[in-house]
């Protein structure tokens, strides 16, 4: 399949890119500026989600879209509410009328398993009750129903922390604790590090995306994954890893706890079983030595 990937140029979709290309489609790269430069990409355009004319030639000719662009900081959304809900979610609409004057009938959508919000410990499965915390995950939440109101044939993967690779965000835990280590300076940390996350290696999420493309439901439906390795580790356990593969200590400044879930942890056996799809990379020793010798 010939298929556009929003967000190209990003962490996550420079990963969808290669998986794509890796599993013998062609990957078109849109992007939002022309210095982007992806390797190994079929081809590159250059298209804003709130232009729609743009949008328009960005989709031409192409079977499928893989939609990872889109705005991500939690507390920025916050701040920044509107901001949020115009491009994840009004720019959303605007790809998928695009795609719909285009006759492009497959979409594939990285969406956040933050929109549970606090699941009390609970493996997070599709069916829990969505509750969407912050502007972010409602903005996503917001985009998830325009899809399912869309008669495209449309998976919606609900992502666990993704890491891995060259991470570029110096606000995510595993390049802040890689950063502590490499530097010999402390690690501030909210509350007591106790709390418990789902790591998902950044090639076994890219995979998602090609596992979803390839088996997608039929015209008109759409169908949500929880995408995670299923494994939760605290803060604490990511520094323990760190210090490992680094032969360094990592000294912890201890911050008021702020009010977060204290677990949430994906359940991926939906995806596992119908998507044929296996996080094959997510342990996290094994991720943070990848990123530690990057």
């Amino acid at each position: 399949m010939r298929v556009l990937v929003t967000g190209a140029a990003g962490y996550l979709g420079a990963a969808v890119v290669s998986a794509l290309m890796e599993a013998g489609h062609d990957a078109v790269a849109m992007v939002h500026s022309p210095q982007s430069n992806i390797a190994h990409v079929t081809e590159i355009r250059v298209a804003d989600l709130l232009d729609p004319v743009a949008l328009r030639r960005a989709v031409d000719g192409v079977d499928a879209v893989c939609h990872l662009a889109g705005l991500t900081r939690v507390r920025e959304s916050m701040t920044d509410p509107l901001r949020y809900f115009g491009v994840n979610t009004v720019g959303t609409i605007a790809l998928l009328d695009a795609m719909a004057s285009a006759e492009v009938p497959r979409f594939v959508f990285a969406s956040t398993g933050a929109i549970y919000g606090d699941v009390s410990g609970r493996a997070i499965t599709e069916d829990l009750p969505d509750n969407p915390p912050h502007p972010h995950g409602s903005s996503k939440l917001a985009a998830e129903k325009a899809v399912e109101a869309h008669d495209a044939a449309a998976v919606v993967l609900r992502l666990s922390n993704v890491a891995g690779g060259r991470d570029p965000d110096p606000t995510r835990l595993v390049p802040r604790v890689l950063s502590a280590a490499a530097r010999n300076e402390p690690l501030e940390v909210n509350g007591d590090g106790t709390t418990v996350r789902d790591y998902v290696h950044v090639s076994d999420a890219a995979n998602a995306f090609v596992a979803g493309l390839e088996h997608l439901p039929p015209p008109g439906v759409t169908e949500r994954y929880a995408i995670g390795s299923g494994r939760g580790t605290s803060v604490r356990q990511v520094v323990a890893a760190v210090e490992k593969v680094s032969a360094r200590r990592v000294a912890l400044i201890h911050r008021p706890a702020v009010p977060e879930p204290s677990s949430s942890v994906a359940d991926p056996a939906k995806a596992m079983d119908q998507l044929d799809w296996v996080p094959m990379y997510s342990d996290i020793e094994a991720i943070v030595d990848q990123m530690w010798h990057a």
